[in-house]
């Protein structure tokens, strides 16, 4: 992680002696270290730099430079980017100031791509083709945006054009996806996006960051990404954000309509302008008192009669409103119905959305963070339920502040996103089972976060939201929902059959040699065995997974620590044309004792291990073994075995051996090794990696403290029985199938 700005106090920028030198040495120094402009090579920052002054004209104006730029970046010997500082108080959007940077680009002796200004709050970046910055940040959001910012200005990215530019190289031989490793985890930022965080609840979101770091790992530019479970749009926005192209799928028209409101290109001066009329219009004649509201219900739209799921605290959806939040919001509605312009009438409805979230009577507020911080219980308990407290929010308060977080999401959005790229983007209402308009081997990476058996309804839970926006779901979209019960008490084979179409409609469309990444964010393993034997059948090579928090506990997870995972898995395949399927141990009677070995051992690593952390090591060794079967079939439900081997800390949500007791592994020692040992290179195979001897030993050995610690010899003879040496003292699995009880 990098520590740019980590401790650094924005607050300071307020401060009138705060200058533009402050802004040079404070912020933009550290800057342009970060994006490796200080390191050894051939890049240089000129300060200063001094040109002619010649006369430019553009159209009938003219324009002389009367200064020298601040900053000019170079790299092998070319100029590459002009970079100004300006006082905080500056404007570095538009007028002068931009004017100033843009001619200095365009002189004749620098002729730079990009330049760049920033005031110590903010940083802007242009294109000299293009009149509105193409990046637009916060001086404190700036570093978790960084990759973004490195794709345009770094040395790398320079470099990376001239040998894009040079033909003589064929761009296949530029990015080689087969030779992909597998992305290191990386700490979730969810809140850190303002195109994500605020704007409208939805059941599962992925965190944006995480996402974004797969889409950069597996695809280069203009590379066409699919999530065929799109929900709230998290892989579709990051991905164009990063520059490439995306299909966007989802079978609920409450998540499809939230994507595509939110992306759609308008103009934020004409947003504000229809947003200020209604909100002076509901300001004079918002329905209060008894005779307003009965007339309001009677002359503006809102949802009549239309069914509640049956585990629901009362039956339709009307209900879930008092009579003065249900004409309050018809009003609202009704206000924002009547704009001419689409666009901003389905961003302003959007906004409408999000407030319906907290305006109703099951409406739960955050103990933690205030009465205005909570959500709906669809949200949180995943039913209708009435909040035993009921809390009443002002509803054009809500609007405003919904509002606002609508306009940060779009500008965070449009500024780093062209308009004609934004058109491109396909969002799609329709389900995973039936791509048909995707044609085959057409799509270069696949992330997806699927639906889990009967985790969540998604359907059946966004009756509220679909009915307020008068979106319609049929009975066919019921039909292919991939859950398990739900209104229509759907099967588990209903569900597995679903997501296996799926999973071979994905090898359909994905091209040779391309990667797909699978969010796992389940307790139970049988749907990872369900995954993992579908997507081999599909022609799918297994080629490795990735422990991912997903950052802070959820409230179902503190409510059920033993059914919930805080955090999640990626699984990811490749589509080769010769895949391996992954090699199975027999491991007969001593499963049980395999999963006690696994969870001492993962206690002794860690002194001390979470739920999460024994669950993602046995799925992870069951798979890599062979015996998650057994385990989906005899060991579903871990808790009988952490109970009665293992003590409970409360504090820290861990688990620990027994005061007083000994490790309870009975396992033979040279079996132990085994087992770990087969386990581990397989791991490393995946990442094609062939471990050093000194790295084996080294990873191993914390694996082995339960019971008898072995000796580096002994380690050594048991390897040599299932691996062989290759180059400088490196090893590899044998070619034959290697026998956990050979």
């Amino acid at each position: 992680m990098s520590e740019l700005f980590k401790d650094f106090d924005f607050s300071i920028v307020e401060d009138p002696d705060f200058e533009e030198s402050s802004v040079r040495e404070v912020i933009v120094t550290p800057l342009l270290n970060e994006l490796g402009y200080f390191s050894f090579g051939r890049n240089r920052i000129i300060r200063n730099k001094s040109f002619r002054n010649p006369i430019v004209r553009v159209g009938s104006t003219s324009k002389e430079l009367l200064n020298i730029p601040d900053y000019v970046l170079e790299v092998n010997g070319k100029f590459s980017w002009v970079l100004d500082a300006k006082n905080p108080n500056e404007n570095i959007t538009e007028g002068k100031n931009v004017e100033q940077a843009y001619f200095y680009a365009i002189h004749p002796e620098l002729r730079t791509k990009y330049y760049a200004l920033c005031n110590g709050k903010e940083f802007a970046l242009f294109e000299v083709t293009k009149k509105e910055a193409i990046l637009y940040l916060q001086i404190s959001d700036i570093i978790d945006n960084i990759d973004e910012l490195k794709k345009y200005v770094s040395p790398d990215a320079f470099v990376e054009c001239e040998i894009l530019d040079d033909k003589r190289i064929p761009q296949a031989e530029l990015f080689d996806y087969l030779k992909i490793q597998l992305p290191k985890p990386i700490k979730p930022k969810k809140q850190a996006a303002p195109r994500h965080f605020g704007v409208h609840g939805y059941f599962t979101k992925q965190a944006w960051n995480v996402v974004q770091h797969y889409i950069q790992n597996f695809t280069k530019r203009g590379d066409l990404v699919l999530d065929p479970f799109g929900g709230s749009g998290v892989t579709l926005i990051e991905s164009l954000i990063i520059g490439r192209k995306a299909i966007s799928i989802d079978l609920n028209p409450l998540a499809c309509f939230m994507v595509s409101s939110l992306i759609v290109p308008v103009n934020i001066d004409l947003l504000y302008v229809e947003y200020e009329k209604i909100k002076k219009k509901f300001s004079r004649h918002c329905p209060s008192t008894e005779n307003e509201i009965e007339e309001a219900l009677n002359k503006y739209y809102y949802p009549k009669d239309i069914k509640l799921p049956k585990d629901s605290d009362v039956d339709c959806i009307e209900e879930l409103f008092t009579k003065k939040q249900l004409a309050q919001l018809a009003y609202l509605r009704y206000l924002i119905m009547k704009i001419d312009d689409v666009n901003i009438q389905n961003s302003l409805l959007l906004a409408f959305s999000s407030t319906v979230t907290k305006i109703n009577r099951t409406y739960h507020p955050s103990k933690s963070r205030g009465k205005n911080a909570g959500d709906s219980a669809a949200f949180r308990y995943y039913r209708y339920r009435i909040a035993q407290q009921e809390v009443y929010l002002d509803v054009l308060e809500t609007f405003q502040t919904k509002f606002e977080r609508l306009v940060k999401a779009k500008g965070d959005i449009q500024s780093k996103v062209d308009k004609s790229k934004i058109d491109q983007a396909i969002v799609v209402q329709g389900d995973a089972c039936h791509l048909d308009f995707i044609e085959n081997n057409s799509i270069d990476y696949i992330y997806t976060d699927p639906p889990y058996g009967s985790k969540i309804a998604y359907l059946d839970l966004s009756i509220m939201w679909l009915g307020w926006l008068g979106l319609v779901v049929t009975e066919d979209d019921y039909e292919h929902e991939a859950i398990e019960g739900g209104s229509r008490n759907k099967s588990s084979d209903e569900y597995c059959n679903l997501l296996s179409q799926s999973i071979r409609e994905m090898y359909r469309v994905l091209k040779y040699d391309r990667w797909m990444s699978f969010v796992f964010a389940h307790k139970d393993p049988k749907y990872w065995h369900l995954i993992v034997n579908e997507a081999e059948k599909a022609g799918f090579e297994y080629a490795g997974a990735v422990k991912q928090s997903n950052g802070q506990s959820s409230f179902k997870k503190r409510q059920n620590p033993f059914s919930v995972l805080s955090g999640q898995l990626i699984i990811n395949f490749k589509k080769v044309k010769t895949p391996q399927a992954i090699q199975k141990a027999n491991l007969g009677n001593n499963t049980y004792g395999l999963i006690i070995e696994t969870i001492e051992s993962v206690i002794a690593e860690n002194e001390g291990a979470t739920l999460e952390q024994i669950n993602d090591e046995l799925i992870l060794k069951g798979l890599e073994l062979g015996f998650l079967d057994i385990l989906s079939k005899e060991y579903k439900d871990l808790t009988p075995i952490l109970e009665e081997h293992f003590d409970y800390h409360e504090d820290t949500l861990t688990f620990h051996i027994k005061e007083n007791n000994k490790f309870k592994t009975n396992i033979p020692l040279d079996l132990r090794i085994k087992y770990f040992l087969l386990s581990y290179l397989k791991r490393k195979e995946k990442e094609n990696i062939n471990p050093k001897t000194d790295e084996i030993i080294l990873d191993i050995m914390p694996l082995l403290k339960n019971g008898i610690t072995p000796k580096n010899q002994t380690i050594l003879k048991v390897l040599g029985t299932i691996a062989e040496h290759v180059g400088d003292n490196r090893w590899k699995l044998k070619s034959e199938d290697p026998d956990l009880f050979r």
